[in-house]
């Protein structure tokens, strides 16, 4: 597996995310360990960044911000692993650089489920997930979601058996 930068090791400007149409992969920098074949089919014809908030200064939206007004990427791709809540930092990141541009990103966010499988996510749905009150309205209005939850979560398997 190929050694890819860190996002808080490159250069704004760093000629490997410069070219004006290059789409851009930022991903979990355990999705190497976890599902390197993703990171891999993920990462073709894209400047692929890693990051992992829980080991850096997870505030990594003025970074991101800094790289898209520096470089203005073709695209930016998000990819996390799924349940992990520091990974969840990355997608909100990307959206918050776009808030501090001022201007609309082109972006896909996609997690990755249980080691195995690729789930593209909307950004709107990231945006919600910062708001505690609509998520918790949104599980009383499905409680059946909590049953889709115990079939991944291990947290909350344990702690619903209290």
């Amino acid at each position: 597996m190929r050694d890819y930068p860190r996002i808080w090791s490159t250069w704004v400007k760093a000629p490997y995310i410069k070219d004006e149409h290059r789409e851009w992969l930022i991903a979990s920098a355990c999705l190497s360990v976890v599902a390197p074949g993703i990171l891999q089919e993920l990462g073709i014809d894209k400047a692929v960044l890693l990051a992992c908030p829980e080991m850096e200064n997870p505030t990594h939206y003025g970074k991101i911000a800094s790289m898209i007004r520096s470089c203005e990427p073709g695209k930016i791709v998000v990819v996390t692993v799924e349940g992990s809540p520091h990974c969840f930092t990355l997608h909100a990141s990307v959206n918050e650089a776009e808030y501090i541009l001022g201007r609309k990103v082109d972006r896909e966010h996609y997690v990755v489920l249980d080691g195995e499988r690729l789930i593209r996510i909307e950004p709107q749905a990231v945006r919600v997930a910062r708001y505690l009150h609509l998520v918790d309205r949104l599980v009383k209005e499905n409680p059946s979601v909590l049953k889709e939850l115990a079939s991944h979560s291990l947290e909350h398997k344990k702690v619903s058996s209290y």
